[in-house]
């Protein structure tokens, strides 16, 4: 891909603009060889070099691009998560928005090999990253049909439409934003017609369980949830909680490095 001026917008090979929707998933892992086997092993996942050097890959499945694995600076004691990007039209604007907020932007925005990227936080302490810059090739496919999207477990979901909507263009009449709904008790984000997202309420900010606190949460979908969970518990993973949703069955897990994430059969 060929590095963006400082404030192009994203765009599909078509053209059209895209900002608000998420655009990635990342993994910072503790060790990335260790890492790579467990998702090859566990959702059949291959792995390709990415742009950004050799601690960082690109995750396949069936060819399609699905999230990024960096390996984390061992000096860095965080936890170790699933984070989804947004696309933005300006690194520097989104990052003042947050703050103005009540928000935090921890890293960046900075310059990257292909465009600009920031780490930030919403005001209930949900991280999530901006993008600033080219998406991947493959962007319209894995929106449409890649096996991932992620939730935002929240304090209060129509609060955080709110910032999010004003940080991030949702609803405007702008081409290339998102769509925002409110169906069955949670708010719901399109792209072009298509789920990329979904805000939910009921978490505590000062739950002493992480997985009660606000977060962004990403889900794989899988053929079958509970056979997947079985071969990560035994790759190393730790099942959480599993249950059935009107779509079908789910299992959270958590794996061998601590990072959580969710199989189940349909967004």
């Amino acid at each position: 891909m060929t590095p963006p001026t400082t404030n192009s917008t994203a765009r599909l090979g078509s053209g059209a603009p895209v900002f608000g929707a998420p655009c990635w998933v990342s993994l910072m892992a503790r060790d990335l060889r260790a890492t790579q086997d467990f998702y090859g092993a566990v959702l059949g996942w291959t792995f390709r070099s990415g742009a950004l050097g050799e601690q960082f890959r690109i995750a396949l499945a069936d060819g399609v691009p699905i999230a990024g694995i960096g390996a984390l600076a061992p000096a860095l004691q965080v936890a170790v998560a699933w984070t989804p990007y947004f696309a933005v039209e300006d690194a520097d604007v989104t990052a003042s928005r947050i703050r103005e907020r009540g928000g935090t932007v921890a890293v960046g925005p900075v310059a990257l090999h292909t465009g600009r990227g920031a780490l930030a936080a919403d005001r209930d302490g949900a991280v999530f990253g901006l993008w600033q810059g080219p998406l991947v090739p493959e962007w319209e496919q894995w929106r449409d049909t890649a096996p991932v999207w992620t939730r935002l477990q929240t304090r209060d979901a129509f609060d955080a439409a709110i910032f999010y909507g004003e940080v991030l263009d949702w609803a405007c009449d702008r081409p290339g934003c998102c769509d925002v709904r409110y169906e069955h008790d949670e708010v719901v984000l399109r792209h072009a017609g298509h789920v990329v997202a979904r805000l939910t309420s009921g978490a505590v900010e000062a739950a002493p369980d992480p997985s009660l606190r606000p977060h962004w949460h990403t889900h794989f979908t899988v053929a079958d949830p509970h056979a997947d969970a079985e071969k990560a518990r035994a790759h190393g993973a730790t099942v959480l909680a599993d249950g059935v949703s009107p779509t079908g069955p789910w299992v959270r897990l958590s794996d061998p490095d601590g990072a959580t994430f969710t199989l189940n059969t349909r967004g």
